[in-house]
């Protein structure tokens, strides 16, 4: 019994001890899986930062781009309004010459007719006047006739 107890002892000391150096084995590759993944983690935390410091950058830079686009349309857009402003104003002007144009042509028409008939009066005058001074003429004739006849009938007499 004691020789059974005895190798059962030592079949139980070398279990123990194969147990023990798998344990230390186990132990040895956790740790250098452990310090693995922290260089792993660290290289991935460093691109991980890198990307994040390249993302700010092209974040930065976009916000400059969106800040100097904006500004450009806000330009632009100004620049539209007064232009627009500026179309109205010379489209009212537009219609306020032709308006006053339309005037002067009505002034003008007026005029003409004005002036046809004071050509009119003037050409009916001007043929009275020949026609007075035809007639004074032709009165005139006929009292130097009458006058020359009335001298004659008195010396006559």
């Amino acid at each position: 019994e004691l020789r059974a107890e005895q190798d059962h002892t030592n079949t139980q000391s070398k279990a123990k001890r194969a147990l023990e150096s798998q344990y230390n084995e186990l132990e040895q590759r956790i740790a250098e899986a452990s310090e693995s993944a922290m260089h792993g983690g660290r290289t991935a935390m460093a691109k991980l930062e890198s990307r994040v410091k390249e993302l700010e950058m092209e974040l930065s830079a976009l916000q400059t781009r969106t800040n100097e686009n904006t500004k450009v349309n806000q330009k632009a857009e100004r620049k539209i309004k007064e232009l627009q402003f500026q179309v109205e104003e010379d489209r009212k002007n537009q219609d306020r010459m032709s308006e006053l144009a339309s005037k002067l042509q009505a002034k003008i028409k007026t005029y003409k007719k004005q002036i046809e008939e004071a050509e009119e009066i003037a050409a009916l005058n001007l043929a009275k006047y020949r026609k007075a001074q035809q007639e004074l003429e032709e009165t005139e004739e006929r009292s130097r006739l009458a006058e020359t006849q009335l001298t004659t009938v008195h010396r006559t007499y």
